[in-house]
């Protein structure tokens, strides 16, 4: 091939590939952690993650952020000293990295590894399972990570001299769509 039939491939070819990359967008977040207490049980809930995932060559990269002060338990006072315990001014977010195979759009179910980062902490959870549901142009994931304070580093607070336990499962309802 002549090198002038060659520069229009060329000049193609960056284009080419940016299309073959599939990405997907977080349409809407709940995300509900649990604590538990001898003398009661408590859950915050947020509406506020965004997230973007990537797919090229088969695998997908998907990466989703929350503000730690975006939770709401119903009590800002416990609200605010859920930010103190978590060092949320110091690390005001929370994110989540996984990666799968793109494959996995079609399954019913998945087993993600998951990279959570939060309170100034990096814990990794493997094969966390996830529900999927199709409908229309949107794909619901849902499930639940089986998070620690100690993943963390977080040391339980009390109340009465009484510490909340050490799980603390985050129910996670996210909607996808294709972008």
């Amino acid at each position: 091939m002549k090198r002038r039939d060659l520069m229009p491939l060329l000049l193609l070819a960056p284009s080419l590939l940016l299309a073959a990359d599939h990405q997907w967008v977080l349409k809407q977040s709940t995300l509900t952690y649990h604590v538990s207490h001898p003398l009661h049980q408590s859950e915050g809930v947020s509406h506020a993650a965004r997230g973007k995932g990537i797919c090229h060559e088969g695998q997908c990269e998907f990466l989703i952020a929350v503000p730690v002060k975006s939770f709401d338990s119903g009590d800002s006072n416990r609200d605010l000293h859920m930010i103190q315990v978590t060092r949320g001014a110091e690390f005001p977010m929370v994110t989540v990295r996984t990666r799968l195979p793109e494959s996995a759009a079609a399954a019913r179910s998945l087993k993600a590894d998951l990279e959570i980062q939060f309170a100034g902490q990096t814990a990794y959870y493997k094969d966390v399972t996830f529900d999927m549901a199709t409908a229309g142009n949107e794909t619901r994931i849902s499930g639940t990570i089986p998070a620690t304070l100690a993943d963390f580093k977080i040391d339980p607070p009390s109340l009465l001299t009484l510490p909340v336990k050490n799980e603390i499962p985050i129910r996670v309802e996210l909607t996808w769509s294709p972008q």
